[in-house]
C-alpha cells in the first residue's frame, strides 16, 4: 500500500490535513508512561478539570448572603460533590455514545474512551454507580429536592447525548440548562428561596457561555465541522447574535438586582459598584470568545489572570453589597 493511502495520526491539539479524515477512524496513539495507563485513563474519563463548573452551586448562597452560615454551607458543599459525581456520570455516557465522532476530532480522539484505554462497558457501569451514589446521598444528607434537580440534570443531558444535540437552538438551551441547574442545586440543597433576578442572570449568563463555546468550536474546527452536526446549522454571525443578546439580558438583569439592593443599603453602595467588575468580566471573556479561544470555558477562566482578578473583585464587591458591610 502506498504510504499516503492511509491517514496520518495527528498530534494532540492539531487538526488533520485536508483529505485525511476517514470513515473508519483509527485509535489515537497512547501517551507514554503513566499518562497512557489504564488508571490515569479512568481519572481522565471523569473529566475532573470540568468540576470547576460546579462552583456555581455556591452562587445562590452567596447571592442570598448565607455563604458563611454553617447550616447552609454543609448541604451546599454536599451538593457540589454530588454534582461532580453526576456530571462525571454524564460525561462517561456521552463519551461512550460519541466514541466514533470523537475519533474523528483532532483533540477529542485522545479521550480515554475514544482512544480505547477505557472500555465502553466499564464507562457505562461507572456512570450508573456514580449517579446512584449521588441520588442516595442527596436524599440522606440534604433534601429530596436536590435529588430531583440532579435527576433532571442527568435526564436532560442524556437526552442531549442521544437526540437533542442534533437540534439547532435546542442544543444551546440544553447545555445552558446544565449551568442553570448547578446554580439552582445550591439553593435547593440549602433550602433557600431563589430570586427572579438570580434565575435570569444564571440562565442568560449560561447561554452566553454556551454560544461562545459553539462559536469557538466553529472557528477552530472549520471544515471538519461534521464532528458536531449542529455546527453546520450555525453561522458565525448567528452565534455572535446569541451571545450578544444573552450577555445584554444578563447584564441588564444583574444591574436591576444591584440597583434594587443598593436602595436598601446605607453607606457605600457596594452592590451598585459590583456592576463594573461584572460587566468588565463579561467583556474580557468576550475577547476570548471573539478569538475562538473559548471552546473550554473552564480553561479560559483558570488561565486568564485578568479575568480571574475581575472575578475575585466582582465576588468581593457583590458580597460586601449582599452583607451590607
Amino acid at each position: 500500500m502506498h504510504p499516503q493511502s492511509s491517514p496520518a495520526l495527528a498530534p494532540e491539539g492539531t487538526a488533520p490535513a485536508d483529505g485525511e479524515l476517514s470513515s473508519t477512524p483509527e485509535l489515537a496513539p497512547r501517551l507514554p508512561g503513566f499518562r497512557g495507563s489504564f488508571a490515569w485513563g479512568l481519572v481522565r474519563a471523569l473529566r475532573p478539570r470540568q468540576w470547576v463548573k460546579n462552583v456555581l452551586v455556591l452562587a445562590a448562597p452567596l447571592a442570598a448572603g448565607e455563604i458563611f452560615n454553617a447550616e447552609v454551607m454543609r448541604p451546599t458543599a454536599v451538593a457540589f460533590v454530588l454534582f461532580c459525581l453526576s456530571a462525571s456520570a454524564v460525561y462517561l455516557v456521552n463519551d461512550t455514545i460519541d466514541v466514533e465522532e470523537d475519533r474523528r476530532h483532532p483533540r477529542k480522539r485522545f479521550r480515554p474512551i475514544a482512544a480505547g484505554i477505557v472500555p465502553r462497558w466499564l464507562a457505562v457501569a461507572m456512570a450508573a454507580v456514580l449517579f446512584s451514589i449521588a441520588l442516595v446521598t442527596a436524599v440522606l444528607l440534604t433534601r429530596p429536592e436536590l435529588a430531583f434537580v440532579l435527576s433532571s440534570y442527568v435526564v436532560i443531558q442524556l437526552a442531549y447525548c442521544v437526540l437533542l444535540k442534533n437540534q439547532p437552538v435546542i442544543d444551546l438551551a440544553v447545555v445552558a440548562s446544565g449551568f442553570l441547574l448547578r446554580g439552582i442545586a445550591g439553593g435547593v440543597a440549602a433550602g433557600l428561596l431563589l430570586s427572579q433576578w438570580f434565575l435570569l442572570v444564571a440562565a442568560f449568563g449560561s447561554l452566553f457561555m454556551v454560544a461562545g463555546k459553539r462559536y469557538s468550536e466553529l472557528v477552530l474546527v472549520g471544515d471538519a465541522a461534521a464532528t458536531r452536526k449542529t455546527l453546520k446549522e450555525y453561522s458565525a454571525s448567528y452565534l455572535r447574535f446569541v451571545w450578544s443578546l444573552s450577555a445584554g439580558v444578563a447584564v441588564t438583569a444583574y444591574s436591576l438586582w444591584a440597583f434594587e439592593l443598593g436602595e436598601t443599603q446605607e453607606g457605600i453602595p457596594w452592590s451598585t459598584i459590583s456592576i463594573a467588575p461584572f460587566v468588565m468580566a463579561i467583556l474580557r471573556y468576550a475577547v476570548d470568545v471573539d478569538k475562538g479561544a473559548a471552546g473550554a470555558p473552564e480553561e479560559i477562566v483558570l488561565r486568564d489572570r485578568v479575568l480571574l482578578c475581575l472575578g475575585v473583585l466582582w465576588v468581593a464587591t457583590m458580597a460586601l453589597g449582599v452583607f451590607d458591610v
